[in-house]
């Protein structure tokens, strides 16, 4: 099922090829009504450079980025205090707040001044008579911009922060894309999750990790468990199974591997990485790396609609020589490859900070949000528990290909059963029994319902069978009707690793292929290891009349 086409406003802005490099163009390259398509030029002023100094000084862990028409010659002014970087102390609350308020004012004004604001307020006003959400896209084709925090941008003074409503979703975008195949709305979400070697242990001190196999144990059962409602809209849809499968410290050929064995639609990365010119250095062992072009190949591959990464600087672009390097950070890469979704960290985020991000984040996706919600919504939770004028609500960077439309997951009230085919094989018959049964615990069945069985790893499937070598969608059981007294029963196999059969005194495996299924079949899912199953056909007693 596809998505419908959203309201989508998207603007870029570029460095005009001008003697000043503080002149700068500002259009829009998509709007949702014909007269939205306007351009602005305008100049980056000495005043917004002092403001950016200002919020960097206070809360940026690292130095403040080489750009130097975006540096000031002016001194910071002495209502912004600085203070040791990324930390507020009590006494300066008040100050970092007014910081923090006055660069998103200053950066609102300078994007959505004369007629991009026009354009905005048509776009909204039309996503409002629709009651549908708005979707901003912002593409920076300057690269020397991308390091600034275009998240906090506020029209005013105590207004919401443009990456917090979700009635406005804000994304970044990048032009210049492979484009993406036709994406079908999934059932469930399917996640591999992979923890690379951290920071400190990829220098030798695994004492003072960031203690990622904890992280990523208590990031699984947040997955794994049903999500509830708790902290989300009323009106959102009961949340979706999740299957999570973990690799931790894997080697770039068993990263791929895994990826074309399974069917995951999310793909999360904890670990240590480091900004290059092909879309960074993912550490994901001590003597192996992967960079961003080489991952991307696998994701886009495999049909990875979203890639998330708890890592530094994976929204931020390489530099060289002084100079900053265009599409070369890890999310752009991975978007330009075609990745649908990329959610990548600005700067270096806390351990506690990055768990209470991705638990309402996965949260907010199981219950069908679409990407660019969820992440306002685990936005809103950062900072309502680290406050307002502290850095950690601006550290997550949403990069979303242009053509994709938001949603993983399709809506419930979009869902629809199919029928099967006409005929005497689809009626029920209430006193047959046609399913599996475990052959160990022979109490243990599984009718098939409708007609046909599914059956694999993932937690959409009918019958789900946790077992390692079982694909997320392994096999189906069904039936067909010839025109014969009774319906016959064929299973067709769609894994990597096969099925195993028992004809007779001898196993059989099949690889992408029907057979003819008989009673007393027994049956094998993956592996000649795997749990032992029969198919069955049995006449069930009929119900005593009372």
């Amino acid at each position: 099922m596809l998505a419908p086409d959203p309201i989508c406003l998207s603007i870029a802005i570029d460095r005009l090829a001008a003697a000043n490099p503080a002149h700068y163009a500002i259009w829009v390259l998509k709007a949702p009504h014909p007269g939205g398509y306007v351009h602005h030029d305008c100049v980056w002023t000495p005043e917004l450079s002092q403001a950016w100094q200002a919020w960097h000084q206070m809360f940026s862990l690292r130095g403040l980025p080489n750009v130097p028409h975006l540096a000031s010659d002016q001194p910071v002014a002495p209502d912004f205090p600085t203070t040791v970087a990324g930390t507020v102390s009590p006494k300066n609350s008040s100050r970092s707040s007014r910081i923090m308020q006055h660069l998103g004012v200053s950066l609102w004004q300078w994007v959505f001044s004369g007629p991009i604001q026009s354009s905005l307020d048509h776009s909204l006003g039309i996503a409002v008579g629709q009651n549908r959400p708005l979707q901003l896209r912002l593409e920076l084709r300057d690269p020397n911009l991308i390091s600034l925090p275009w998240e906090i941008m506020q029209p005013q003074p105590g207004r919401q922060a443009i990456s917090l409503g979700q009635n406005l979703c804000f994304s970044r975008t990048t032009s210049h894309v492979d484009a993406l195949p036709e994406l079908e709305l999934d059932q469930a979400l399917n996640v591999l999750l992979v923890l690379g070697q951290d920071a400190e242990t990829a220098n030798g001190n695994p004492a003072n990790g960031l203690r990622l196999k904890a992280e990523a144990e208590a990031l699984k059962q947040v997955l794994e468990q049903q999500a509830t409602q708790q902290g989300l809209p009323q009106n959102t849809d009961p949340p979706v199974p999740c299957q999570v499968d973990t690799l931790l410290e894997p080697s770039p050929a068993q990263l791929i591997e895994r990826l074309e064995t399974g069917f995951y639609n999310v793909f999360f990365y904890a670990g240590h990485g480091v900004p290059a010119p092909d879309g960074g250095l993912l550490q994901v062992q001590r003597q192996a790396a992967l960079n961003g072009t080489e991952l991307a190949q696998v994701l886009t591959r495999c049909r990875v609609k979203l890639a998330v990464f708890n890592t530094c600087w994976g929204a931020q672009p390489d530099q060289t020589a002084q100079h900053t390097l265009a599409r070369s950070s890890l999310a752009e890469v991975l978007i330009h490859h075609g990745v649908p979704a990329v959610l990548a960290m600005r700067d270096s985020i806390a351990d506690d900070e990055a768990r209470s991000f991705i638990q309402v984040f996965t949260r907010a996706l199981a219950s069908r949000q679409s990407v660019d919600q969820a992440v306002a919504v685990a936005r809103q939770q950062l900072l309502t528990l680290y406050q307002f004028n502290q850095p950690a609500w601006t550290l997550p960077v949403l990069y979303q290909h242009p053509e994709f439309q938001g949603h993983l997951l399709s809506p419930l009230r979009d869902r629809v059963t199919a029928l099967p085919d006409e005929g005497p094989s689809w009626v029920d018959q209430p006193h047959v029994l046609v399913g599996l049964r475990a052959v160990d615990q022979p109490e243990l069945t599984w009718p098939i319902a409708g007609g046909i069985m599914r059956i694999g790893r993932s937690a959409d499937n009918d019958l789900m069978i946790p077992e390692p070598w079982v694909s997320q969608r392994h096999a189906e059981l069904f039936c067909r009707y010839g025109g014969e007294p009774q319906p016959t029963y064929f299973l067709r196999d769609l894994s990597r690793n096969g099925t195993y059969c028992q004809r007779g005194q001898s196993w059989q495996q099949i690889s992408h292929e029907e057979i003819l299924l008989s009673p007393g079949t027994q049956i094998r899912f993956g592996s000649a290891k795997g749990r032992l199953l029969e198919f069955i056909i049995e006449e069930q007693p009929e119900p005593k009349a009372s």
